[in-house]
C-alpha cells in the first residue's frame, strides 16, 4: 500500500512538473527550437545518468533492431516541442495546452490506420465533443473570427497534438524496447534533430544568455525532463491504467490555473465550457468498457 501511495504521489508530481512547463517557456526569451534542443539534451543526460547510478542492463539489440522508428519518434517529439513552445507565444497558456490535450482524441482517429484497431460509436462521439470544445476554446463563436496571432497559436497546439499522438502510437509498437533506455534514445534523437535547424536559423552570437534565461532552460531540461521523465515512468507500471489516465488530468489543469493566476490569461465562459468537453471526452474515451 505504501509503494502504491509513493507511485501515485510520483505520478502526480511529475503531472504537476508538465503542467507548469508553459510558464517558464512564456519568461525565457530565446527561441523555441533553441529550448527544444536544450531540453532533449539535458534530459537524455539526466536519465542516462539515472540508469548508470542504477545500474540499468541495457538491450543493445532489442535498441538496434528498432534504431530507425526510434530515431523517427525522437525526430516527432522535438518537432512536437518547438510547435508546443510557439503555441504558447501566440495564444494563452490554457488555450496552446488544451489544444494540445487533443492528442488523446487524435490517437483515436489515428489508431484504425496505425494499429489496426476498430472505431466505436464512443470514440467517435468522444471525437466530436471534443472537436466542439476546440471551437468554443479557440475564441472564433464569440467574436466572429479570431486574431492571426490566435488562430496560429491554435493551430500550432493542434499541429503538436498530432506529433505528439503519433509518439503515443508508434511507443506501442516500441514496447519491447524498455522504457527508460526507449526516452533516452528518443530525447537524445530530439536534440540530434533540431540542432542543425537551430544552427542553420538562428544567430546565437545575438542570443542574451543572462543567469536567469540559463536558469529556466537547466530547470526546463533537467527538472521538466530529465526528473518529470524519471518520476513518470517509475510510477507508470506500478499503477493501474485507469489510475494513470485520471492523474494524467493534473497537467492540463495546473496548467491553465496558472495561466490564470501568474500570467494572468483568465478564460472566458466558452473557453471554459469548452475546456470542460475537451477534458471530458478524453476522459471518456479513456474509460473501460464495463
Amino acid at each position: 500500500m505504501i509503494k502504491k501511495n509513493l507511485s501515485r504521489l510520483s505520478l502526480a508530481c511529475s503531472m504537476t512538473i508538465f503542467g507548469t512547463i508553459g510558464i517558464f517557456v512564456k519568461y525565457t526569451p530565446i527561441p523555441s527550437s533553441v529550448i527544444a534542443m536544450i531540453r532533449g539534451f539535458s534530459g537524455m543526460l539526466f536519465l542516462l545518468a539515472v540508469m548508470a547510478i542504477c545500474r540499468f542492463n541495457i538491450s543493445f539489440n532489442t535498441i538496434r533492431k528498432k534504431a530507425l522508428p526510434l530515431f523517427i519518434s525522437g525526430a516527432f517529439i522535438g518537432i512536437n516541442w518547438i510547435l508546443l513552445f510557439e503555441s504558447y507565444r501566440y495564444t494563452t497558456v490554457a488555450t496552446a495546452t488544451l489544444c494540445y490535450y487533443m492528442a488523446p482524441v487524435l490517437v483515436i482517429l489515428l489508431s484504425p490506420i496505425i494499429l489496426k484497431e476498430r472505431l466505436t460509436l464512443k470514440k467517435l462521439a468522444c471525437v466530436a465533443v471534443a472537436l466542439a470544445g476546440i471551437v468554443l476554446v479557440s475564441g472564433i463563436l464569440q467574436s466572429g473570427g479570431f486574431y492571426v496571432s490566435e488562430i496560429r497559436g491554435v493551430l500550432l497546439g493542434l499541429g503538436a497534438a498530432l506529433l505528439y499522438a503519433t509518439v503515443v502510437l508508434m511507443n506501442k509498437l516500441l514496447s519491447d524496447v524498455p522504457t527508460y533506455e526507449r526516452t533516452a534514445i528518443q530525447l537524445g534523437s530530439a536534440a540530434i534533430v533540431i540542432l542543425p535547424y537551430t544552427l542553420l536559423t538562428e544567430n546565437f552570437a545575438k542570443l542574451e544568455f543572462t543567469p536567469q534565461t540559463v536558469i529556466l532552460l537547466l530547470v526546463m531540461g533537467v527538472v521538466h525532463t530529465g526528473v518529470a521523465y524519471a518520476l513518470y515512468f517509475d510510477s507508470i507500471g506500478k499503477l493501474p491504467t485507469q489510475t494513470a489516465a485520471i492523474f494524467s488530468y493534473i497537467d492540463p489543469i495546473v496548467a491553465i490555473a496558472l495561466s490564470a493566476v501568474l500570467l494572468n490569461e483568465p478564460m472566458e465562459l466558452p473557453a471554459i465550457i469548452g475546456a470542460i468537453l475537451i477534458l471530458g471526452a478524453t476522459f471518456i474515451s479513456e474509460l473501460p468498457k464495463k
